[in-house]
């Protein structure tokens, strides 16, 4: 009997995130359809997981963009697909793609990306290096959005573009069984929280410059880790500045989101640029809370205006502040109405489950 085939899946590292995870949970459900799952990355916290998960890890210094060590890691993974025979290699990152994309040409495997990112395109060169995502059998977008973005910049077929929106896992995020987390604060506190790693574009400063046109009841939880460059300390001193120091509590990265979601009146995403897809909103979503976000990019496909939540203009606290208001003025029942209303429409189309089975139906297409 011949062996299982095998499927590598490349990543620069295994710390944390969405693209991170998806990994993880492809992972799993690999082994659990009978295929043997690796991953190839430089390490990190999750691979417990993937092998707690029945994947092998591999250590490789993936997230390297130098010419000579995309060559290296190259001819690295293309011993390694000759070595375990591997069938299909999956790039979710662009530094790894490049030597996957070499390897695969160099071993004979298939090759198909997940196109993770609405990469930007800042300087000479850069639509070349991120057409590398582009440039799979099968190109798989996480979003309308990115599938749009893939045709519009790069001009490929379209037969050969799936799109699998991210998913979410109902059993952990499953407002029944979390107990809501309030930081220690009143119970007539109002809590807004907004999940996102510490970083500009992510919107933390439109939420702080909001939170000073909002009532002294109302408080600001940013549960993300800090991404560098001294960004929470300028939180903290623009809040100071707005008189709101004591309303912002920096919550730090949370291993599990869900009872600090149970625990908010309202969740926010207020990034100032696109969102590939957007994690952290269909998660709050099926914990059936309220959503706001911004309006561009991927939350424009989960977040029905009105229905299962509120958009506002990207960057405009202003208008970040008032929709908060209305929400907050919200009867109790129509607010859990629109809350089990956006739970519902995940559960519909976004769950884990969902986004495991098209990926295997990709990996089945090529193979076939």
């Amino acid at each position: 009997m011949s062996d299982p085939p095998a499927i590598l899946q490349v990543l620069p590292a295994l710390v944390s995130g969405g693209v991170e995870r998806g990994t993880v949970e492809i992972t799993a459900a690999l082994v659990q359809a009978g295929f043997r799952a690796l991953v190839a990355s430089a390490g990190g916290p999750l691979v417990a997981e993937v092998e707690a998960a029945g994947g092998r890890h591999v250590t490789l210094p993936l997230g390297g963009k130098t010419p000579w060590g995309l060559a290296a890691n190259a001819l690295a993974l293309a011993r390694l697909l000759r070595q375990e025979d591997v069938a299909i290699l999956h790039a979710r990152s662009r530094a790894p793609a490049w030597a996957g994309w070499l390897a695969t040409r160099a071993a004979g495997a298939h090759f198909i990306t997940t196109y993770h990112g609405a990469y930007n395109e800042g300087f000479v060169g850069k639509r070349l290096y991120n057409s590398v995502m582009a440039r799979g059998e099968r190109v798989i977008a996480i979003s309308g959005f990115i599938r749009d973005l893939i045709l519009e910049r790069h001009h490929i077929d379209p037969a050969r573009i799936r799109l699998i929106p991210r998913g979410m896992d109902p059993m952990l995020f499953d407002p029944s069984r979390a107990a809501p987390e309030r930081f220690g604060l009143p119970a007539s506190t109002k809590i807004l929280l907004l999940p996102a790693r510490l970083t500009r574009w992510k919107g933390q400063a439109v939420a702080v410059r909001a939170l000073a046109a909002l009532p002294e009841e109302v408080v600001l939880v940013l549960a993300g880790g800090d991404a560098g460059g001294g960004f929470a300390g300028e939180l903290r001193a623009l809040a100071a500045s707005l008189g709101v120091g004591q309303r912002l509590h920096l919550a730090g990265h949370l291993a599990d989101l869900a009872p600090a979601l149970a625990g908010a009146d309202v969740v926010l995403h207020a990034s100032t640029d696109p969102e590939a897809f957007g994690r952290t909103v269909i998660e709050a979503q099926a914990m059936a809370r309220i959503v706001i976000a911004a309006d561009l990019g991927a939350p424009r496909e989960t977040v029905t205006e009105g229905v299962t939540g509120f958009r506002t203009p990207p960057g405009d606290p202003a208008a970040l502040a008032a929709a908060i208001g209305r929400v907050l003025a919200m009867p109790d029942a129509a607010r859990l109405a629109m809350g089990e209303a956006a739970r519902a429409a995940v559960l519909a189309q976004n769950t884990t489950a969902a986004m495991q089975a098209a990926t295997l139906a990709v990996y089945r297409e090529v193979l076939a």
